[in-house]
């Protein structure tokens, strides 16, 4: 064999070794991503919270769903069920069908929460007054006048699915 046919040779067999290497390697690497990426319970789940609260209540409700419903989120962010939350609130104003006063953004790590870190067992773990706890939740029930909890997601325009 000279010279040339060994350099060609050894160039198809690099080159082989390269696709069938790289074949397998992006095999693995799919196989990883499909198992790790998109199996639902690896997805993040987004859930957003709507309130409509009585006029002239306004500061009574946030102070309630800070004390309670901000401090559970934020124990589960520390926990790590909860990703992040946001809260937003309308900077002008609207028709009041449309009205909305607050709306909360909640990424979630899975779509149930791990032991000890769902809403109800953290709020015993924070409140152990849970009657005071139900009492002033109730009152920020009866300081709302519409709610909804609404499953979202995020919509990639150019995404083949």
């Amino acid at each position: 064999m000279n010279s040339y046919t060994q350099i060609r040779t050894g160039t198809w067999l690099l080159a082989f070794a390269v696709f069938v290497g790289g074949n397998a390697f992006a095999s693995q690497t799919a196989s990883t991503v499909t198992s790790t990426v998109l199996t639902p319970a690896a997805r993040p789940v987004i859930v957003e919270w709507v309130y409509r609260i009585k006029y002239g209540y306004h500061d009574e409700w946030f102070q309630i769903f800070k004390k309670y419903q901000l401090a559970i989120l934020e124990r589960q962010k520390q926990l790590g069920y909860v990703k992040e939350y946001t809260v937003y609130a309308p900077s002008l104003h609207t028709s009041e069908e449309s009205r909305w006063d607050y709306r909360i953004v909640i990424v979630r790590a899975a779509p149930d929460a791990p032991a000890g870190q769902s809403e109800d067992e953290v709020a015993k773990q924070l409140f152990p007054d849970q009657e005071k706890f139900r009492r002033e939740e109730n009152r920020r029930w009866e300081l709302t006048t519409n709610h909804w909890d609404l499953p979202i997601h995020i919509v990639q325009p150019n995404a083949t699915e």
